[in-house]
């Protein structure tokens, strides 16, 4: 069994295809339509990402978030650097001098980290 694909329910569908297709350098598998897209990546080496459009926000139905990604780069500084230009923005969070993260937030307020690792490993 593999992951196939990591679901993220999003309002802002729009922005959301923006910005998980720059930031992870994928593309769509086939259009979007109706709310719903499936991006892979074009190398094959990672599982899809889909983006399914729903009527409202996260605060009108009182959750913090609808998935959460931890993604792995040898470049933490620069990648979140590149992340916030692009439209994530930094979520307040107290961290220990141990911590190998940085928490973001997408667009539509999920939050997701960038994490300190070899990304081969």
């Amino acid at each position: 069994m593999k992951i196939g694909s990591i679901v993220i329910r999003c309002y802002e569908f729009d922005k959301m295809l923006t910005f998980w297709q720059r930031a992870l350098g994928y593309v769509p598998r086939e259009p979007a339509e109706d709310g719903w897209v499936v991006l892979r990546d074009p190398e094959g080496r990672g599982p899809n990402v889909s983006l399914d459009q729903v009527p409202e926000p996260l605060e009108s139905i009182g959750k913090t978030s609808r998935m959460h990604l931890d993604l792995y780069t040898n470049d933490q500084k620069g990648e979140v650097e590149r992340l916030i230009e692009i439209g994530a923005t930094r979520y307040p969070q107290d961290y220990r001098p141990e911590d190998d993260f940085v928490v973001l937030e997408d667009p539509d307020g999920n939050r997701f980290c960038i994490v300190q690792k070899s990304v081969g490993g």
